[in-house]
């Protein structure tokens, strides 16, 4: 199944945040007059409001994402902790 996902510029993300400051209209109704998801948009708004920014503070991701190593996250053997993102 493909994704949904798009990528949204960093004007898009402006303007979106600034239709919910400006017009107090409730993210889950701007969001879905934009077609974005109501979760992506609320992030968008929490960070401009703690860094005056939507745009993502995060360098851009560079080669491929690291695994956890083969003998699993570093915790005892035989503890079952589920959060270490176990197979």
């Amino acid at each position: 199944m493909g994704s949904k996902e798009r990528a949204c510029d960093a004007e898009f993300r402006e303007g979106a945040v600034r239709i919910v400051i400006e017009t107090g209209k409730p993210i889950p109704q701007v969001a879905d007059e934009l077609g974005v998801h109501a979760g992506t948009l609320h992030g968008w708004v929490s960070r401009w409001r703690r860094k005056g920014s939507a745009s993502s503070d995060r360098p851009p991701p560079v080669g491929p994402r690291r695994r956890p190593p083969a003998g699993g996250c570093g915790r005892a053997s035989g503890a079952n902790w589920s959060g270490c993102g176990g197979r």
